[in-house]
């Protein structure tokens, strides 16, 4: 006799393997500076990576299993090539590509017995920071629109937590960095994260054409290194000597 399980207590379950699959590794966090927005993941590896370039001034961001949110985001970037090569690159959004992948997760959910294990972020930077566009997406399809910071993946609740007390808008580089970090750390308080241990990368509005830069360890040790205000000293005596 078959064994009968209701279409609720399904998907329940399919959300709760998703939900422990993504609990299990480290968290990634997305914040908006003064120029643009900042990625930062408690990543050690230097092969795989958790943020990547989409297209221009698109990126994407990924915690949970690594194979799956590696097929979403090459998916992604052959979107952005095709639609940005039959239209225009300026056709190419941020919402678009979301609602790609909401549409894939949701099928992928509901129609397979096994989820996917994945929450990602999809990113634009836009010419200012009322004009950025932050989209979290769930391994169930759902979407949502964020706005100034947000945390995904191992113990979101305890970052997001931190970063809530620490962030506010319109953070230098270093400052925001500084931030992510030490929000990561609520992780674990025994653990303190260093330039090797973090993968970052920004969308800079100041850039030209492909606004995607990733930070590489000697920037990110320095920008971790810097006392807090340094930076806005430095213009101001610029400014000074300029006049």
């Amino acid at each position: 006799m078959p064994f009968y399980v209701s279409p609720e207590q399904q998907m329940k379950d399919k959300a709760d393997y998703a939900r422990k699959g993504i609990a299990r590794g480290r968290s990634v966090v997305v914040l908006q500076y003064e120029d643009g927005i900042l990625f930062v993941a408690d990543n050690p590896s230097r092969a795989l990576h958790k943020i990547s370039e989409i297209y221009d001034r698109i990126a994407f961001a990924a915690v949970g299993k690594y194979n799956e949110f590696e097929n979403l985001r090459l998916g992604g970037v052959r979107y952005a090539d095709v639609n940005g090569y039959q239209y225009d690159r300026r056709d190419v959004t941020a919402r678009g590509l979301a609602n790609v992948y909401a549409q894939s997760l949701g099928t992928i959910f509901t129609e397979t017995n096994k989820p996917y294990e994945v929450e990602l972020v999809v990113a634009e930077v836009g010419e200012s920071a009322d004009l950025d566009q932050i989209y979290r997406l769930t391994f169930d399809g759902s979407v949502a629109d964020e706005h100034g910071f947000l945390a995904m993946g191992g113990q979101a609740d305890a970052v997001s937590q931190a970063l809530k007390e620490r962030f506010r808008e319109g953070l230098p580089l270093a400052e925001a960095l500084r931030v992510a970090v030490r929000s990561l750390e609520a992780q674990d308080s025994e653990r303190r994260l260093e330039a090797r241990s973090l993968e970052v990368a920004v969308l800079d509005r100041n850039r030209e054409h492909r606004l995607f830069r990733r930070l590489a360890e000697a920037r990110v040790s320095a920008l971790l290194s810097e006392e807090p205000g340094a930076a806005a000293a430095e213009d101001e005596d610029e400014g000074s000597s300029e006049s």
